[in-house]
């Protein structure tokens, strides 16, 4: 993904020091750190586990990763416990951490393996402790494993994702082609490195195209604007979390350096309809909802840039990616009617790493199951019900709890809701929710917006108002984790 690009055109950009990384450069550091591994005894197909913050250390190094072995990275939050089992679940190799920092992760590797440490030096380099082999690596084949991720865990134990080097170009141009991405684009990497979302479609989608990353150590909001004037920056995608924090402040005015964007793209939760009208009314530009999973190396379908419709309150037609939705015998089925989401594609993995058991009930016919519900129109537009396992079924009623949660966020002092399922002696579930308010209102209040936008069986019957709401790393809300705490609250 690197070799194209002019070896003078800019491919990162560093704001918390000014540099800027030629492609040269990068292809330099990236096989330098390369050969650090190799001397540390990677070799193909062993598991590099990173544990670095955002930045240029942590691109470099899951490039080096993917080069000289397998890519592992791992959130840098994460508590002792966590490490000792990803680390363990990966069968890593190697650990390369920040030099300062990352003591948790030191400590659960417990003496199993070498630790390396890679920070941002002078100049725009990555200095990585350790010794060179001196040698440059072999190129890996198409069929080798580059990446290797974990699901969220939110349906059971988390399951190893492999994504082999053939996976991840197909994706990265899915992209590439999907938003018309070329050399003058510049994109702001928003999102965490240890997820798909932000190594994919903000990192190697634009080293495919030949474009700029602007390398941020963390998302702020108060310099957000800033950056994106400063480096021009064309686009960007994040999750609806971040999304919501820049709406948060924004002002009557447009924000400088909005006028650069050429698109904004949101992906990796649902993003409500009203909050992408006022994003569009705020920031001036398109808003283009995509889906993805890791399973899929990322994008699946997306709406598209002008002058294509986009349709908002769905995810757009597949990208690169056929997309089928199938009823519970296997039959796929047609416009207009709801099921589960099945995709085929070459960003899509074979399988789950040793998981036979997962493997038997994620494909049917060739086809991967997403475990998402929705419904085509016919134009092939993709809208999103909820997870199949999250639906909430009462009296034999099917709801999903994102209508739910879009009527309360419709109410002018919800900042935040998520619905859920409670039991219920004679319904079988009943329907709750939680929201985090931006203004005072009662429970009355909600409940009564609630009953004039929404039948009786489908509206929450006790709305809990609460501080925050639990998120993965990656901003996701855990809808089971919030009926979890709440029933141990009031239980």
């Amino acid at each position: 993904m690197l070799r194209s690009a002019p070896a003078t055109r800019t491919a990162v950009m560093v704001p918390d020091t000014g540099d800027r990384v030629s492609y040269e450069s990068l292809r330099a550091q990236v096989a330098a750190v390369a050969e650090v591994f190799a001397a540390s005894g990677i070799g193909r197909g062993d598991r590099v586990a990173i544990a670095l913050p955002n930045g240029l250390p942590a691109i470099v190094c899951f490039l080096a990763a993917a080069a000289a072995g397998t890519a592992a990275p791992l959130n840098p939050g994460y508590r002792f416990e966590e490490f000792v089992f990803y680390l363990e679940d990966t069968d890593a190799r190697l650990l390369v951490v920040p030099p300062d920092g990352g003591e948790e992760a030191r400590r659960a590797v417990g003496g199993r393996m070498p630790i390396l440490a890679a920070a941002l030096g002078a100049n725009g380099s990555v200095e990585m402790g350790g010794r060179s082999a001196g040698r440059s690596t072999s190129p890996p084949s198409p069929e080798d494993v580059a990446l290797v991720l974990h699901t969220s865990g939110s349906t059971g134990r988390p399951k190893r994702v492999p994504l082999t080097h053939a996976n991840l170009i197909a994706s990265a141009r899915n992209i590439v082609e999907t938003y018309q991405l070329g050399p003058d684009d510049v994109s702001l990497c928003a999102m965490p490195l240890f997820h798909v979302h932000g190594l994919v479609a903000s990192v190697l989608s634009t080293f495919l195209s030949g474009g700029a990353v602007v390398a941020l150590s963390r998302f702020n909001p108060l310099s957000f604007w800033r950056i994106v004037r400063d480096y021009r920056v064309t686009w960007y995608s994040a999750v609806p979390t971040i999304h919501r924090l820049l709406l948060a402040r924004s002002g009557a005015e447009r924000p400088a350096g909005a006028e650069f964007l050429r698109f904004i793209r949101s992906c990796s939760a649902p993003l409500p309809v009203d909050a992408a009208q006022r994003m569009e009314h705020a920031f001036g530009v398109p808003v283009l909802e995509a889906y993805g999973m890791t399973e899929a190396s990322h994008q699946m379908a997306s709406n598209p840039p002008p002058p294509r419709p986009r349709k908002l309150g769905t995810v757009g037609p597949g990208t690169g990616v056929r997309i089928s939705i199938m009823d519970g015998s296997g039959r796929h089925l047609d416009a207009g009617q709801p099921g589960e989401v099945v995709v085929q594609g070459p960003g899509v993995i074979r399988g789950y790493e040793n998981n036979p058991e997962a493997n038997a009930t994620a494909f049917v016919d060739g086809w991967f199951r997403t475990g998402d519900q929705g419904v085509l129109d016919t134009d092939g537009y993709l809208r999103l019900v909820g997870r199949i396992k999250e639906l909430i079924i009462r009296g034999g009623e099917k709801i999903a709890p994102p209508e739910v949660d879009e009527v309360l966020l419709a109410h002018p002092a919800v900042a935040e809701a998520v619905c859920f399922g409670v039991p219920h002696a004679t319904w079988g579930e009943e329907v709750a929710a939680a929201v985090v308010l931006r203004e005072p209102a009662s429970e009355a209040d909600l409940l009564a917006h609630c009953r004039d936008r929404m039948a009786d069986f489908k509206r929450p019957k006790t709305i809990y108002i609460v501080p925050s709401l639990p998120r993965t790393a990656t901003g996701k809300i855990q809808r089971r984790a919030v009926a979890a705490a709440l029933a141990r609250a009031t239980g």
